[in-house]
């Protein structure tokens, strides 16, 4: 390329094609000199065109995305860049070239023309700009020069000669070129000033830049003196504790004292331990020793060191079982639960005469409020031992119960051990509370890891992760609580004895109310006994119009809601003296939550009344069903679940199997549908025990019988007609007491459930058993056709 071509090429506007090559990292400016490296082929065969056919001068231009190796696109390089020639080249080991590029002039991107085998780009220069120097672009100069010089100052790598000609530079251009090209920013950075048509906007933009980079490099220096003083603070302080180590043992021998190491290793002694324990914790003890006081690894060692001192290696209740005292706490803190006390009481006795810590975990199960938790409380007290409760609820992580490998940052000991330690004691009462809600993920599975510490063939020796040395749990009395037993796993069942906790009757919540919940809440509320009188009548309305469950939690909070109402009224200036009578409850808890279900108020077809059980205690269920011209289908409405369906189901082949007995034409299910239906749709319902209820129904819509209104029924049917027993005998007929029913037909095997009903029970009701569906229809329907 001639001179004269070039000279008209860079000083002029003019288009030309030149071999070209993309730039990863950097942007080269107008008369400045950059070294380069060069290692892509595309690129090296550019550069060998150059120096061959176009006097080394090429186009370079920044590209976009650093990670493309070969430019192909128009869209992948930027729309400026600058003509170059290659001044000095020099062929590397690696075959990679090192070159020194001086900046010609700045050139406008038209189209890439040529990509294969190396870039040749069309260009059109874009000229040399004229700068007529004012006031204000002398001024941006200096503020850009004093910028410049206050990041040289703060730490950017400048050479000495190259600040020199800077800050002699006369040319605002030139300058803006020199300092960027001397200053660690982004291509993209460099590249905006590159493409900058004014010099005054250029000034501006640097001087943001700049502003930028004082900010970073201010940044860095107060982190580097965080960090200096950081450092110095530690030595400091390492110097300090070794001098304070001299000045300790100095004292200690010629006044007696005792340094802290030789206190913790009496300590590790004195505590009990078993001897391979001690052993391993004197390990521990040892290698803390040998270890510079700066290591941060000491503070975990002590930590470990302090859990195995502080627990209660040796340290145990005095208790002894008194079976009559125990009989006594359990009466005076717990109203009813007579199979439950019994059951615990001949538990201790057992306990007593075999001097035994062993013996099966007790599991307490029944819904929720019935006191399960706090019996467990009364057995401690009956004991004289510490009572400690642990909520299982929402466990998934294994670590919860067997802790943490030392290894992790923050790791702790398991919540078993965690609560040995609380209480200062080796043989407590530990309370899992809601053992059925534990769950499992990725974590592990909680239920697996307490298999060793509700097992008393193994507890003897369970090892914590983090003590990772056995520890005595045998002394310890389990007790644990679930709602259900279904989601319990078979493995952890089969290590417990089931204690079950029936729903309290309405009878019980009457005196359960009077004894302890009334005056517990006018202690709590701050009032006198005379300050709010519950009359009788009241409290058995709040009982039955207000609450529905087994236990008395929510009965709990009724009486509480109008003591704190009574408590107002009398930190207001008024008495509160009035008794709370059943007129004042609509104005205390507003109107009756809860209406209680009744019997039908005469005998009628295809109505009868049925018998469920819910996690709140016993219900009625009004079963009914229609029978009507169709193609013989059987419909099932009111949210019935599966086994209920297939109750329905055997029923009705029951049912049919009779039908010439019925006096029904044999061939009904031909011609007509059959619909049975569970009021309260809204309410889900399953089981089995429906069965009995469902055949009835079935009988009195096909023979026309009527059903007696009085009659109430439970039990699961086969298809030969046999009665089968089920489950929630007391609450169902505690269900069927307040209902109003007069006669409750059960199962012939649970007879032996007749034990769990309270004697006045029995007394209001007629309780049939029954074999067979022919014992429910004699009771449960009328001779009477109704045609």
């Amino acid at each position: 390329m001639k001179d004269n071509f070039l000279k008209e090429l860079i000083l002029g506007k003019k288009k030309e094609t030149l071999p070209s090559v993309a730039l990863k990292d950097a942007v080269i400016f107008p008369k400045l000199a950059v070294p380069l490296i060069v290692k892509r082929k595309q690129s090296l065969k550019a550069i060998e065109f150059a120096k061959e056919h176009n006097d080394n001068v090429l186009f370079f231009v920044a590209q976009k995305k650093e990670d493309l190796e070969e430019i192909k696109k128009d869209d992948e390089i930027y729309q400026i860049g600058t003509i170059g020639r290659i001044r000095d080249m020099e062929v590397t080991q690696d075959g990679s070239m090192s070159v020194l590029v001086e900046g010609l002039g700045r050139a406008k991107f038209q189209k890439i023309v040529q990509a294969e085998p190396f870039l040749k780009i069309n260009v059109e220069s874009l000229g040399e700009t004229k700068v007529e120097k004012t006031e204000e672009i002398t001024a941006l100069m200096y503020t850009v020069i004093n910028q410049f010089k206050s990041v040289v100052s703060m730490g950017a790598n400048v050479p000495l000669d190259v600040m020199m000609v800077i800050l002699n530079m006369k040319d605002p251009w030139q300058l803006c070129d020199l300092i960027v090209s001397n200053l660690d920013l982004k291509v993209s950075e460099k590249q905006k000033l590159l493409e900058i048509e004014d010099v005054k906007e250029k000034l501006k933009t640097l001087n943001e830049l700049l502003g930028k980079q004082t900010k970073v490099f201010a940044m860095a220096q107060k982190l580097e003196e965080n960090t200096g003083k950081e450092l110095e603070k530690m030595q400091k302080e390492m110097y300090l504790r070794e001098k304070m180590k001299t000045i300790q043992k100095e004292l200690g021998e010629l006044g007696g004292g005792e340094d802290e190491t030789v206190s913790l290793e009496k300590k590790i002694k004195e505590v009990g331990m078993p001897k391979k324990t001690e052993e391993e914790v004197m390990k521990e003890f040892n290698r803390m020793k040998g270890m510079p006081s700066f290591s941060p690894e000491i503070s975990y060692i002590r930590t470990y060191i302090d859990w195995m001192i502080n627990l209660p290696w040796n340290k145990r209740s005095e208790c002894k079982v008194d079976v009559k005292k125990a009989k006594k706490i359990l009466d005076n803190d717990h109203y009813g639960l007579e199979k439950v006390k019994e059951r615990i009481l001949e538990y201790l006795s057992v306990r007593k005469l075999t001097n035994q810590i062993q013996g099966p975990i007790l599991c307490f199960f029944g819904p929720p409020g019935v006191g399960k938790t706090s019996i467990g409380k009364s057995i401690a007290k009956s004991l004289g031992r510490e009572f400690h409760r642990m909520s299982l609820g929402g466990i998934r992580d294994e670590a919860e119960i067997r802790g943490h490998r030392r290894t992790y940052v923050g790791a702790m000991p398991g919540r078993i051990i965690q609560g040995i330690n609380t209480v200062k004691s080796r043989n407590p009462v530990f309370m899992l509370d809601e053992i059925d809600k534990v769950g499992n993920d990725y974590r592990g599975d909680p239920s697996s890891a307490l298999l060793e510490a509700l097992d008393p063939a193994q507890n003897k020796e369970f090892v914590d992760n983090y003590l990772a040395v056995p520890f005595d749990l045998s002394d310890v009395m389990f007790i644990t609580t679930a709602n259900v037993l279904d989601t319990i796993p078979p493995a952890l069942r089969d290590r417990m004895e089931i204690i079950e906790f029936l729903g309290y009757t309405e009878e019980e919540k009457f005196h359960i109310t009077k004894k302890y919940l009334i005056p517990r809440q006018l202690k709590e509320n701050g009032l006198k006994k005379e300050q709010c009188l519950f009359s009788d009548p009241a409290i058995r309305h709040i009982i039955s119009e207000y609450v529905k469950e087994a236990g008395v939690r929510n009965l709990e909070r009724q009486i509480a809601a109008i003591c704190r109402k009574m408590a107002k009224s009398v930190a207001s200036g008024g008495k509160g003296d009035n008794n709370v009578t059943i007129a004042d409850l609509n104005k205390y808890l507003g109107p009756a939550t809860f209406t209680q279900e009744k019997t039908e108020k005469k005998d009628e077809v295809g109505v009868v009344t049925g018998l469920a059980w819910t996690p709140a205690g016993g219900d009625i269920l009004h079963i009914e069903a229609s029978r009507m011209p169709g193609k013989g289908e059987l419909r099932l409405t009111g949210q019935l679940g599966k086994v209920m369906k297939e109750s329905a189901e055997a029923a009705y082949s029951y049912a049919r199997s009779i039908a010439s007995q019925l006096g029904v034409e044999e061939k009904f299910y031909k011609n007509d549908d059959i619909h049975i239906h569970v009021p309260a749709g809204g309410i889900p319902k399953d089981g089995p025990s429906a069965g009995t209820a469902m055949a009835t129904v079935l009988v009195s819509v096909l023979s026309g019988r009527k059903i007696k209104k009085d009659v109430a029924m439970t039990g699961e049917v086969t298809l030969r007609g046999k009665v089968l027993p089920i489950g929630g005998v007391k609450e169902k007929v505690l269900a069927a007491k307040q209902a109003g029913v007069k006669t409750v037909l059960l199962p012939e095997e649970n007879r032996p459930n007749l034990a769990d009903i309270p004697k006045n029970i029995q007394k209001d009701l007629k309780i049939v058993f029954v074999k067979t569906m022919d014992d429910v229809v004699k009771n449960a329907l009328e001779n009477a056709i109704v045609k």
